[in-house]
Order: structure tokens, then C-alpha cells, then sequence
């Protein structure tokens, strides 16, 4: 029984439900604040309290959730295109083209994610835009490489070879053949990628460089309850457990589509 999968299914089914379920909830609006109920504990009106501003901590959970999902989805889905492009033409190429395009990827690889982030706000200034550039240029290398070795892995195979003496293109023998061989590693490294591209967003968040008020992000909903951790924890324990939940969900979901194909 394959327990990572159908675990990673569920617990992505639950976020995501979470995620489109803030869409239609209008009872509350996540920015409306009411200094009367600052700090109120979990009860049938706020499920999970209110913040030091009267706001409800649950509908800005479901409310950052959206933003927070979609800019990882946009970042994985940006990487995975552009470094399945790359990896697929550097592996079926080989030679000189491999070395520039893995060396490019080897540079990127080597700036720190929180240095390269400061560097990219510098040029283009804060803004969700700059964000999903940071985050999509550092996701690319990963994709590229399993792209890359795939290409590596299939393309001096007999089908291949027989693809080729039929007078096949090269695009018809990446695409059409290279590609679906590959494609289970690319799904199980697109979960995995989301995940990170979760924790990254919350981590750049903390620290002020991701999503900008007043939009809510689960990152910055715990940098702005750190200071009465202790008297409400339920402010930073909300959004600390949606952004633990959502990583395993998509690290299960990784782990397990990677055992269900062998990989």
C-alpha cells in the first residue's frame, strides 16, 4: 500500500479545500479590525481567535492561503517549463551545450536564496512580481537537472535508436518519447518543488520580502505575532501549522508518486 500517496492526496485535497473555501466565505473580511475583540480566544464565532488588530485569524488563514498556494504553484509550474526545456536540450545534445547550460544552472545554484532575493528587490523593488522572478530563476536548476538525466538516460536506447533510423525529428524523439519517460521523476520533483517553494515563501514573507499588506501571507501572519507569542499563541500557532501541514502534503505526495512508478 503505497501510504505517501493516498496520504499526500488527502492532506493536499484539505488545503486546497481550504484555499477555495475562502473564496466564497464573506462573513468576515480578512482586513476588517475591531479593537473590542483584540486578542480573543478560539470560540464558535472566531474559530482560531482573533489578532492584536480584532482580525480573524481563521478567514486570514483561508485568505492567505490562496496567496500563498498560488505563487508556489505559479513558481513550480515556471520552473518545471523552462527547466524541462533546459535539461532536456542539454542532455540530448551533450557536448558544448551541456557544459553552458549545467554550468549556468551550477552559477545560479550557487547565490544564497535570502542573497539573491535582497539583490533581485534592489533591481526591481518589492512586489509579489519580483518574488516569483527570485523563486522561479532558483527553482529552474533543479528541474533542469532531472530533466538533463533523464535525456542522459534514454536517449542511446533502442527505441531511440530505432526512432531515429525511421528519420524521426529530434523534437518529435524528445517530446513524444524522452519526455513521457520521464515524466513520472518530473511530477514526484513538482511536489517535492512545492513544498520548498511553501516554506520558501513563507520564509521570505518573515522576513518582509514577500507578500505586502494587505494581503495576508502565512509567513508574515508569524512574523506579526512573535511579539505576544506567549499571551496569544494562537496567532502564530494557525498559520505555523497550515504552512507544516501543507509541506508534508506535498512532500508525501512526492514520495509517494516517486514509489508508485520505481523511481
Amino acid at each position: 500500500m503505497n501510504f505517501e500517496l493516498k496520504a499526500g492526496i488527502v492532506l493536499t485535497a484539505l488545503i486546497l479545500l481550504l484555499s477555495l473555501t475562502g473564496l466564497f466565505i464573506t462573513r468576515h473580511d480578512y482586513n476588517a479590525m475591531d479593537s473590542n475583540r483584540r486578542f480573543q480566544q478560539p470560540s464558535l464565532e472566531h474559530p482560531l481567535g482573533t489578532d492584536n488588530f480584532g482580525r480573524d485569524v481563521f478567514i486570514r488563514i483561508m485568505a492567505g492561503s490562496r496567496y500563498t498556494i498560488a505563487l508556489a504553484l505559479c513558481t513550480v509550474a515556471g520552473a518545471v517549463v523552462l527547466g524541462s526545456i533546459l535539461g532536456l536540450f542539454a542532455g540530448y545534445s551533450g557536448g558544448i551545450r551541456d557544459e553552458i547550460v549545467m554550468r549556468l544552472m551550477d552559477a545560479i545554484s550557487s547565490f544564497p536564496g535570502i542573497l539573491f532575493a535582497l539583490v533581485m528587490i534592489a533591481l526591481m523593488g518589492n512586489s509579489q512580481f519580483t518574488l516569483f522572478t527570485a523563486l522561479l530563476i532558483l527553482f529552474v536548476p533543479s528541474f533542469t537537472r532531472v530533466m538533463r538525466s533523464g535525456a542522459l538516460q534514454y536517449k542511446h536506447t533502442d527505441f531511440i535508436l530505432a526512432e531515429r533510423l525511421l528519420g524521426a525529428s529530434h523534437a518529435r524523439i524528445i517530446f513524444i518519447h524522452i519526455l513521457p519517460n520521464v515524466m513520472p521523476s518530473l511530477l514526484s520533483a513538482a511536489a517535492l518543488g512545492l513544498s520548498n517553494a511553501i516554506l520558501a515563501e513563507a520564509a521570505m514573507s518573515y522576513l518582509g520580502l514577500g507578500i505586502q499588506p494587505p494581503l495576508p501571507s502565512w509567513g508574515r501572519m508569524l512574523s506579526e505575532s512573535q511579539n505576544f507569542l506567549l499571551s496569544a499563541p494562537w496567532c502564530a500557532l494557525a498559520p505555523g501549522f497550515c504552512i507544516m501541514l501543507t509541506v508534508i502534503a506535498f512532500h508525501c505526495l512526492g514520495d509517494g508518486i516517486r514509489r508508485k512508478f520505481g523511481e
